[in-house]
């Protein structure tokens, strides 16, 4: 801060308790001297503390490969620690912005009172990059966590968010990784089986589904897809989930949810499937239709599981 803006806003400060003093009976005068001297740097602290979320842009978390891997960020105002929240945006693992498409979520989340940081990852313009883009989120994780008291955060109260593709990768990084200590996952509309999704979805190429079928890469593809779907890594001691999916989700199929979330039942781990009647796939297209009730839901899971 500027100097001059600095001795302004002290000055102000104590030019009150001057005012008061001035008000005082001179035998109480030093009475109320030796109150400001305890007073007057709690209310000076608090004045400079900012009354809005403060932004982050284009912070660089990771350079694998030399690929700067960047996030923005919004800190609530306030001393905190506060709960953080980790944005993994979706597009199918080729493409997608970390900020539009995840975009819905900003306000509420500032609002609810978390930080948030909203992340760009690998896309896997590359066949053989498939699944790199894990690695990708905890490394983001870790370099929150390093820096947790710069953007005044509790480094053990993060949750990740992911929607479609990022629901897989965030999902999959709080399952690879326990060391990360993610509290809690929300995962919207996430492709949680990767085999049946390669097999049935519509939006699969036809020659990779035809590769599915008695192709000498059948065996090789079927078995790298299964490494990389959550359903297939579920593990003791897993963060709870939160699913959140429409039902009428046309890429997508809403079973990828319950399905999900029946295996981490009967291993024992906690999860919720949030159906969403009607919608169909992306946050981006419900907000024009209105269909923002999950938030509320979504708000009240994270500050359940996020609590101190």
């Amino acid at each position: 801060m500027p100097e001059g803006v600095h001795g302004a806003r002290r000055c102000a400060g104590m030019n009150i308790v001057a005012a008061v003093l001035q008000l005082r009976p001179a035998a109480a005068r030093p009475v109320i001297t030796m109150l400001s001297l305890r007073v007057v740097p709690a209310l000076l602290s608090v004045s400079f503390l900012p009354s809005a979320p403060l932004a982050f842009q284009d912070v660089e978390y990771s350079r694998p490969g030399g690929v700067s891997l960047r996030f923005d960020a919004s800190i609530p105002p306030g001393s905190g620690p506060f709960p953080g929240v980790v944005l993994v945006h979706g597009g199918a693992w080729v493409r997608g912005d970390r900020r539009v498409d995840v975009a819905p979520l900003f306000e509420p989340l500032e609002r609810a009172g978390f930080a948030w940081f909203s992340i760009s990852y690998r896309l896997a313009t590359d066949p053989l990059q498939f699944g790199d883009a894990i690695e990708d989120v905890a490394a983001a994780v870790r370099y929150i966590k390093a820096h947790a008291g710069e953007y005044r955060i509790d480094p053990h109260c993060l949750a990740l968010i992911g929607e479609s593709a990022g629901g897989q990768l965030a999902a999959m990084a709080a399952l690879r990784y326990p060391a990360l200590d993610i509290r809690t996952v929300v995962a919207l509309y996430t492709p949680t089986d990767l085999v049946s999704l390669a097999k049935t979805s519509g939006m699969t190429p036809e020659p990779v589904r035809a590769a599915l079928h008695g192709s000498p890469w059948a065996q090789p593809l079927l078995a790298r897809l299964s490494q990389l779907s959550p359903i297939e890594n579920i593990r003791a001691g897993m963060p709870p989930f939160l699913f959140i999916h429409g039902t009428a989700d046309p890429l997508v199929p809403y079973d990828q949810s319950t399905r999900m979330c029946d295996r981490m039942k009967s291993a024992g781990a906690a999860c919720e499937v949030l159906p969403v009647a009607g919608a169909g796939h992306g946050i981006r297209w419900w907000e024009p239709a209105a269909v923002t009730a999950y938030q509320s839901r979504m708000i009240a899971w994270l500050k359940a599981r996020l609590a101190p």
